[in-house]
């Protein structure tokens, strides 16, 4: 069924950044919807906008060499074709 799904959009899925961190066990989904949030509350009360992984670098739930291991698994599978243009922002 998620294949029929991903058949019907046109691009492939990428994995976002907080989603490719989950995977790894550098955070947890409770994390990554903090972090989430806290992007969505910066947005409302105009806040510079901020990246989940320097989100949850800043929170010390990630180190800088994880930030950096999940952005290569992201750019790697952009580059394979995996990617969705603007909407794969981190």
């Amino acid at each position: 069924m998620a294949n029929e799904a991903k058949k019907g959009t046109s691009n492939p899925y990428c994995p976002r950044f907080g989603t490719i961190a989950v995977e790894m066990g550098f955070i947890t989904v409770e994390q990554l919807k903090e972090a989430i949030s806290e992007q969505v509350e910066d947005y409302f009360v105009n806040k510079p906008h901020r990246l989940i992984g320097k989100i949850c670098f800043d929170k010390g739930w990630m180190t800088n060499e994880q930030v950096e291991t999940v952005l290569d698994k992201h750019y790697k599978n952009k580059k394979r074709g995996e990617g969705n243009s603007i909407h794969d922002d981190l």
